[in-house]
């Protein structure tokens, strides 16, 4: 057994069974004692960090500066400790995506590139020691049956990864899905593997059920698991109808496995990885963005990393008893909250994108698809699919008209005007977001 494997061994069972805390101070008090050791680290090995917390002490972090992808990438030569400037990063990370061959790495390093729905794309450095890591946990969090129980994996992502690949281990067969790929030839292939647990993005997994249930696909699932998007109500609710099981979550992005779905369904902040501090935006509806501190990457170390995803808490603690963070939606990004006028003061009202989506799964249990873009301050532009159905598409829009109005004049703004139109949307390598503001504010 080599040192890679007896890694992932142990990480595995250290997430699986060893890692436990009478409650959440006790978590916290194990967390700031990583967090401590971990600075110290840092501070040896990483020119940036060093020069960014100059003058603060270890124990003072939360008074750190916080950074996000845009510092990240201008600093990427001196944040990261293994020496690898981001001009040859980015240059191996375009060929593989270019070439499909994700196998070749950098210094013994391997590289990966965000899809960058942000506008900025990211690079992410990770070592053998870390993929190692990362194996064992994610697969402690992951799989149903544990370790012993033979399982096929069908991974459908826009760019495979030496991170992912590292998954394939023992009774664990793991094929990788290139969304760049033509449908049927995703068909072909399932039907032929037969995988046991599908990991793919709402949208792949939301064409993949509809193919079942049209009879072109003949294989179901032990376990779903979405990644990479927004698991849209609507999506989750045929998916888990079609397939009668759970929809599984994992919150996973350049910067780390930041969270995953328990036993009951509840997605839970990985907060044995990483420390995640709440940036909120909206307290009563508990909304805020995550700033994340890694307590262990130290190739390209992650220490109060502001994401630009919009998280809300739950209300109540799950079911499960876990002392992690439980979170009951994953919205999207920051920089998808639409916004509006109020009708007095003329100052900017955020619409948050979940509320926007339930107005329009309320409005007809019909509507299959669609997706909302707001073109300016008072325009949006909403596409829709309907089912088979004899409800006219004049009362469908009329009704989301009225919806959306009602959600504008609760929050005293102006309501924009609406043009609809015909949905079309493949699932492939763009991902999907079903709330998209293409603005500036």
């Amino acid at each position: 057994m080599n040192s890679d494997t007896l890694r992932i061994l142990y990480h595995y069972m250290q997430t699986r069974h060893l890692h436990r805390w009478s409650g959440r101070e006790a978590l916290e008090r194990w967390q700031e004692r990583r967090i401590i050791r971990q600075i110290r680290r840092i501070r040896a090995v990483s020119a940036f960090y060093r020069d960014l917390w100059k003058g603060l002490p270890d124990h003072a972090w939360r008074q750190f500066p916080i950074i996000d992808k845009q510092i990240m990438m201008e600093h990427f030569d001196r944040l990261n400790t293994v020496g690898i400037r981001c001009e040859e990063a980015m240059k191996l990370a375009l060929q593989a995506e270019q070439t499909r061959d994700f196998q070749p790495l950098l210094n013994g390093v391997t590289v990966g590139l965000s899809s960058g729905t942000s506008g900025n794309r990211g690079l992410f450095l990770v070592s053998p020691q870390e993929q190692a890591a990362w194996t064992g946990t994610v697969l402690a969090k992951l799989l149903p049956g544990g370790l012993k129980r033979e399982a096929r994996i069908a991974f459908f992502l826009r760019a495979n990864s030496n991170l992912y690949e590292s998954v394939r281990k023992g009774k664990l067969q793991f094929r990788y899905f290139d969304l760049m790929c033509p449908l049927e030839e995703h068909l072909e292939q399932m039907n032929q593997y037969r995988p046991t647990i599908w990991v793919a993005p709402a949208s792949m997994l939301r064409l993949l059920a509809e193919e079942y249930a049209a009879g072109r696909l003949n294989v179901q699932p032990q376990r779903i698991i979405a990644v990479a998007e927004v698991l849209d109500p609507l999506d989750q609710q045929y998916i888990e109808q079609t397939f009668e099981q759970t929809v599984h979550q994992v919150y996973q992005c350049t910067e780390g496995f930041l969270g995953a779905t328990c036993a009951h369904g509840t997605i839970h902040l990985n907060e044995d990885l990483v420390c995640i501090e709440k940036e909120y935006i909206d307290r009563d509806s508990r909304r805020f963005m995550p700033i994340i501190t890694d307590f262990s990457r130290i190739t390209q170390p992650i220490i109060r990393y502001r994401l630009n995803d919009i998280l809300t808490e739950s209300a109540a603690p799950c079911l499960c008893g876990s002392p992690f963070t439980a979170i009951e939606r994953i919205e999207g990004r920051y920089d998808d909250i639409l916004y509006i006028r109020h009708n007095q003061h003329h100052q900017k009202i955020p619409l948050f994108p979940d509320l926007v989506t339930r107005a329009i799964i309320a409005a007809s249990p019909h509507i299959s698809h669609y997706r909302v873009i707001q073109q300016a301050e008072d325009r949006l532009e909403i596409a829709y699919r309907l089912t088979d159905t004899d409800e006219a598409s004049a009362v469908v829009e009329q009704s989301i008209q009225n919806r959306i109005e009602t959600i504008c004049q609760g929050l005293h703004g102006i309501p924009p005007h609406i043009r609809f139109t015909a949905y079309d949307f493949t699932p492939g390598p763009v991902k999907l977001r079903r709330v998209e503001r293409r603005w500036n504010i």
